[in-house]
């Protein structure tokens, strides 16, 4: 296969589909070339830089978790067995920021210490964002949408995530809904994930996702998981039981060129069910106070994983640490299976 230099993702994209299309090939792994993500202004780490230079699976990870999703220092200690997990599997880590207004597609340690000590003083970062966090030299932790953005731009094919935006509840009136699923229409990258976060609409999140055109299907069961619960009451459009079968999506979505991402959806460890009821419950509270103080925008996510968090007496908290290192096993299982297609 031509070892690509260019910067041009068009360029990148009809090489690796031209392989694909010849008569007796197989996928090879993402464009190995460490410049291909230079000439979008992205620097890795050693890490990320060698896996990408001699084809290691890699597992992508997002950033706003780290700043926004729990305090310091469990926020490190969190990131940090997350990453030990996509290494456990047999794949690399590559966790996605911005630091200094320079996109970074793998962390080191310090750099990864940092952002977690700077915690909300980092903007949340999504794609919209991207341009003024850069052209200002901010820090940004990324959310789907941007993590995704990267991702595919320095040649990563898998995402694992928490639980992916949606469309939030009275979205149909306000029009609320998350910049992840627009992403999900036009950038090829498998987000694996617990399902649509329980706060939101999921029925109208699938639907969504279909008009998108996404590839939805959850992973060795029949209904799309609902984040802290493996039940929504909706049918996922498909369904595969492997990690071979999940690598096989992301092969047959390359070869017709969609363009558009997938979403894996894994459920929840059962042995975290038991906090579903009083998470449940103390979601409905916080959607709720959500409403009376007429919070909105950015603010909703962080306002609402907080109040479940204490209302659920850090039930929650645990349940979505337990889960993120599940998906994070999961998807590096994925990139593995798909680097050996």
């Amino acid at each position: 296969m031509e070892t690509l230099h260019s910067s041009s993702a068009d360029r990148r994209l009809r090489v690796v589909t031209a392989h694909l299309q010849t008569p007796g090939s197989t996928l090879q792994p993402a464009p190995t070339s460490a410049a291909q993500g230079e000439g979008f202004g992205i620097s890795t780490n050693d890490e990320v830089k060698d896996a990408l230079k001699t084809g290691k699976p890699i597992v992508a990870l997002e950033s706003t978790i780290i700043t926004h999703g729990m305090p310091y220092p469990q926020n490190l200690h969190t990131a940090q067995e997350v990453e030990n997990v996509v290494r456990a599997a047999g794949a690399v880590p590559a966790t996605i920021a911005i630091l200094d207004g320079a996109p970074r597609v793998g962390l080191t340690a310090s750099e990864m210490e940092r952002l977690a000590k700077l915690g909300h003083q980092v903007t949340k970062t999504s794609r919209r964002d991207l341009p003024a966090v850069m052209a200002k030299g901010l820090n940004g932790s990324t959310t789907v949408s941007a993590t995704m953005l990267l991702a595919h731009r320095a040649g990563i094919r898998v995402f694992v995530t928490g639980g992916i935006g949606g469309v939030h509840r009275g979205g149909e009136v306000t029009m609320d809904i998350s910049a992840d699923l627009t992403e999900l229409g036009r950038t090829p990258v498998c987000v694996v994930c617990a399902g649509a976060k329980s706060v939101l609409d999921i029925p109208r999140t699938l639907e969504y996702l279909e008009t998108q055109g996404v590839c939805v299907a959850s992973y060795r069961t029949d209904e799309f998981p609902a984040f802290f619960t493996p039940h929504s009451g909706c049918r996922a459009p498909s369904r595969v039981n492997s990690p071979e079968e999940a690598a096989g999506l992301i092969k047959a979505a390359l070869q017709m060129q969609l363009g558009s991402g997938i979403v894996l959806g894994v459920p929840i460890p059962d042995k975290y069910l038991t906090a579903a009821a009083p998470v449940t419950k103390a979601t409905d509270q916080a959607l709720k106070e959500l409403e009376e103080q007429g919070v909105k925008g950015n603010d909703v996510t962080p306002f609402l994983l907080k109040r479940v968090q204490e209302l659920s007496g850090g039930l929650s908290l645990d349940s979505n640490i337990a889960l993120i290192k599940h998906n994070a096993e999961v998807g590096a299982g994925i990139a593995v299976a798909l680097g050996s297609l």
